[in-house]
């Protein structure tokens, strides 16, 4: 498949779950002409707790910058979990490495986007920081019982892959309304600010949909769910399921 612009974030490098093997499969069999990686790719809080960094975690980064000297334009957009990165934008490595806060993307139909990674638009990452890493550790936790609970699963016959963590978090978000506050903070910004739509991460939820009139479209996760954004040539923007490639 060979797209316009492929959007990725939430990679979360440095973590024990981060899913590198399936996005590599991904890249290999999803060509783009644009590459979008819509922050915390790199995992710094991780990194300053316990590193866990495997083979696969620099086979994703050797294919990107691979690609970049291939002439792909790969453009690293910093959030929360890579914002150690901030203090040194915007930063330009070779002709087709860009690193940077936010952009601007133009769709094929004219419609102009904010790509960012969303941390902004989270009140508690903004205001309560202890608490966002305290609910980040117990995440971490639940993600510890995804592959028990699997094998049981298997075993009866159900061979989709479901997630304890996700469901819970999920749960816990609809609950307090988290994800469609997210939404309307993220749209009404895109708004302010003139774009028709934003392109975001963050809450490791993808989506594609008008929220008050304003196209919101969310690139997902690499931790559990493995999806991506992308335009087609045809315009036309997709979720890619990198667990069902």
């Amino acid at each position: 498949m060979k797209y316009r612009s492929l959007f990725i974030s939430d990679l979360h490098l440095g973590t024990k779950f981060a899913k590198a093997e399936e996005l590599l499969e991904l890249i290999r069999n999803h060509e783009a002409e644009n590459i979008y990686l819509v922050g915390d790719i790199i995992d710094g809080w991780a990194i300053k707790k316990r590193l866990h960094w495997k083979q696969a975690y620099s086979d994703v980064i050797q294919k990107i910058l691979r690609a970049a000297r291939k002439g792909t334009n790969i453009y690293y957009l910093t959030g929360n979990h890579d914002e150690f990165l901030r203090s040194f934008l915007p930063l330009m490595l070779g002709d087709s490495l860009h690193v940077v806060d936010s952009m601007e993307y133009k769709a094929l139909n004219g419609e102009r986007y904010l790509v960012v990674h969303g941390d902004i638009f989270d009140s508690l990452t903004l205001t309560k920081r202890w608490l966002s890493i305290f609910g980040d550790v117990g995440y971490d936790v639940l993600l510890h019982f995804n592959p028990l609970i699997n094998i049981i699963r298997h075993s009866f016959g159900f061979k989709r892959h479901w997630s304890l963590s996700k469901h819970l978090k999920d749960d816990f978000r609809e609950r307090l309304d988290f994800i469609r506050t997210y939404e309307t903070m993220a749209t009404q910004y895109a708004r302010q600010q003139g774009y028709e739509g934003v392109i975001c991460g963050h809450i490791h939820k993808a989506d594609i949909k008008s929220v008050n009139g304003i196209q919101y479209k969310n690139c997902g996760d690499w931790v559990e769910s493995c999806t991506a954004i992308a335009e087609t040539y045809e315009g036309k923007w997709e979720i890619i399921d990198g667990l069902h490639v």
